[in-house]
């Protein structure tokens, strides 16, 4: 599914139509993860794009009275497309129509969503949700003040977006690996010194896969077209079996909050 680096990049891909006028949205199936509010269409006709940014996994696309937030899901995208071409596949399920070119919402699972809100700091999917990996306030005390509470592994702790948010399966696991910290280790047993690893580690491995342009395990594509190639430098997920690139032990594959979990027994002991 797309993770924090997808849909970062998502969002810079479509960063090129702040500014620009919304001549209206095109609902073509209401019925994804939350049924589509039928007042979307009017409410957002003719709006000037004011910004478009990220919460979380959400994208948050800013007009002058109101926000229209997306959640990709597990298999949603985003592609970008001249107005006069007709292109049409199957589950587009909606489209953000602009002077030339549109965004169209693809889902083909419709675990996705579309909402619009005054405020999406306050919606309720998103009011509940941790802190962001990226930001400076993701630090060592806040991880260490967290994992000294719980009585949960290291990897479920990280990957609980009440938590941090946008800490998926794949990033947690290189994460903890490049931390050398066993994803079944106890948070309560998280030193400060670890935990200063940990957050260093979730910062380098998302901004990485940021730059690289996400992961691409199925078939995720930026809405530009372009491919994520992070998984080609991917050190342990999807690898069990394989040569640990440190060690040369073999990486082995285990579940965790069923989960596939990937890890390395020797670097990570």
């Amino acid at each position: 599914m797309p993770e924090l680096p997808e849909v970062e990049t998502t969002v810079r891909a479509i960063n090129q139509f702040e500014n620009s006028f919304l001549k209206k949205i095109v609902i073509h199936n209401r019925n994804l993860r939350w049924e589509v509010e039928s007042t979307i269409e009017e409410s957002t006709k003719n709006k000037l794009v004011k910004k478009i940014t990220r919460r979380a996994k959400y994208i948050l696309i800013y007009f002058e009275d109101n926000c229209l937030m997306i959640h990709l899901g597990m298999s949603g995208k985003l592609r970008i497309q001249k107005c006069n071409d007709n292109y049409f596949k199957k589950h587009d399920h909606a489209e953000l129509i602009f002077n030339k070119e549109k965004i169209i919402f693809n889902d083909p699972r419709r675990f996705g969503s579309i909402h619009l809100t005054s405020d999406p700091y306050k919606h309720k999917l998103i009011s509940s949700l941790g802190i962001e990996p990226l930001s400076k306030s993701f630090d060592k005390h806040y991880l260490f003040d967290i994992c000294r509470k719980s009585n949960l592994n290291i990897k479920k702790l990280i990957m609980n977006q009440k938590n941090i948010v946008g800490v998926g399966n794949i990033y947690a696991s290189e994460s903890l690996f490049l931390a050398k910290i066993n994803p079944k280790k106890i948070s309560k047993k998280i030193s400060l010194d670890e935990s200063d690893k940990l957050v260093k580690s979730i910062k380098k491995v998302l901004r990485y896969a940021i730059k690289m342009g996400g992961t691409t395990l199925n078939d995720f594509y930026s809405p530009d077209g372009n491919q994520g190639y992070f998984k080609f430098k991917l050190n342990v997920y999807g690898r069990d079996d394989k040569k640990c690139r440190v060690c040369s032990n073999n990486i082995k594959k285990t579940i965790i909050g069923q989960r596939a979990t990937f890890s390395c027994s020797k670097c990570q002991n």
